[in-house]
């Protein structure tokens, strides 16, 4: 069963065989904790053939016919959770619905966040001109004055544009301090419906109508529906996932607080979310792990640093997102079909042939079913979100989901760490 197990996790991972196996090896002596890949690899197993039982498919089944299943699954929920949400049968996604819920089960601790007197002073010194403009302002004191700051910062997302919010606004984060940020709740809010017009092409570019700013504590739902299948169901998700990552940035901001004369420009790195490009030799002595805080995938599936260890946060901010629509569910009590189906199932996946007999990789994640299923029609399957969960749980089972969250705080700057 070791070497199969290496084997298997080493094909998901696209890692070396080798290069899995002296990993285990040194984690087994830096812990005392032996099989754990052999473990890893039945649970996966365990939990594959139990998802098959009930599709009613054989272990044999055809990639196809799993990844169907796992589809028609996630559009059953997203009509249950619709349904339940709304206290009725009608198609589409009620927003304010979606928010009122996350409410309902969300524990959401206060944040440490940019205050806003210093977010109005950055607006007066940058105007957003395309923001005034919509809004019809000529200059932005008349608009701090009379609109809702949060929903001015939340257009500066989908109207400026990245090139005017990296080369102009964010610039001006250089000049912060400790003093500028205060200790207050995140906000979650669906803006006014006079935005929805002006922020179609960022929904259609997203595939998705949330975004956040984590250095403001805020989470905004554009009232935008994309009227695809599983659209309660991501927006629910990414709400939820949203509540989390927000908190753990804000926890790292905390602590750099402690460090005023580099304060701003750690800060600004976390903001863009700096990743290591440094290519290392690992040593014998030690095994280091990549600490990675985006999904280097989705730009380039075939960066050196998705063949290594690593750890990343935006997994396990998943995991928690998934374990809050099952105390979701449990709040509407349904018969059979609640949303702890997906729970502990984010790292879990195996290869099925297709109709031509290539092996090819089901990912059981429930993230990654939502994504494809939005995406169906452009023929997209997503894996990505777990290849990433399998590397936070192959630490967690020789640390801690505890441990997890730890060195990824302390370590995200820097990048890596070394065990």
């Amino acid at each position: 069963m070791e070497n199969n197990a290496h084997d298997l996790i080493a094909r998901i991972l696209r890692s070396d065989k080798d290069d899995i196996r002296v990993l285990e090896e040194h984690l087994s002596k830096r812990t005392g904790r032996q099989d754990v890949f052999s473990k890893i690899a039945f649970e996966n197993e365990e939990k594959v053939s139990e998802r098959l039982k009930k599709f009613g498919l054989p272990r044999n089944a055809k990639a196809k016919d799993v990844y169907d299943a796992l589809i028609k699954k996630v559009q059953e929920h997203d009509k249950d959770i619709r349904e339940a949400i709304k206290g009725n049968d009608s198609s589409g996604t009620d927003f304010e619905a979606v928010v009122r819920a996350v409410k309902s089960v969300a524990n959401i601790p206060n944040g440490y966040f940019i205050k806003k007197e210093k977010l109005v002073q950055f607006l007066y010194n940058e105007p957003p001109q395309k923001v005034m403009e919509f809004l019809g302002y000529e200059n932005p004191l008349d608009m701090v004055q009379k609109e809702d700051l949060f929903e001015i910062m939340s257009a500066l997302r989908f109207i400026e544009g990245n090139e005017w919010l990296n080369e102009r606004f964010f610039k001006q984060y250089k000049v912060l301090t400790p003093d500028d940020f205060e200790e207050r709740p995140v906000e979650i809010r669906v803006l006014s419906e006079k935005w929805g017009r002006y922020a179609k092409d960022f929904v259609k570019k997203k595939w998705h109508n949330v975004s956040h700013l984590k250095e403001f504590g805020s989470i905004f739902v554009i009232p935008i529906s994309l009227d695809i299948p599983g659209e309660t169901l991501r927006t629910l998700s990414l709400v939820f996932h949203y509540t989390h990552e927000i908190p753990f940035y804000s926890d790292i901001i905390r602590e750099l607080s402690k460090q005023p004369d580099s304060f701003s420009e750690n800060v600004l790195s976390l903001l863009r979310g700096d990743t290591p490009d440094e290519r290392f030799t690992q040593n014998s002595h030690s095994t280091r792990f990549l600490v990675i805080q985006r999904y280097l995938a989705k730009d380039d599936e075939n960066d050196w640093r998705l063949f290594v260890p690593r750890i990343n946060p935006e997994a396990l901010h998943w995991l928690r997102a998934e374990e809050d629509l099952n105390k979701l569910s449990g709040t509407f009590g349904h018969s059979g079909k609640e949303l702890h189906f997906w729970n502990d199932f984010d790292w879990v996946g195996d290869f099925f042939r297709d109709d031509v007999g290539n092996e090819v990789l089901v990912s059981f994640d429930l993230v990654d079913t939502v994504m494809s299923l939005v995406m169906q029609k452009n023929m997209v399957k997503y894996l990505y979100h777990h290849q990433e969960a399998l590397w936070n749980k192959i630490f967690i089972e020789y640390f801690s989901i505890v441990e997890l969250e730890k060195y990824a705080k302390k370590h995200l700057l820097h990048g890596w760490f070394e065990l």
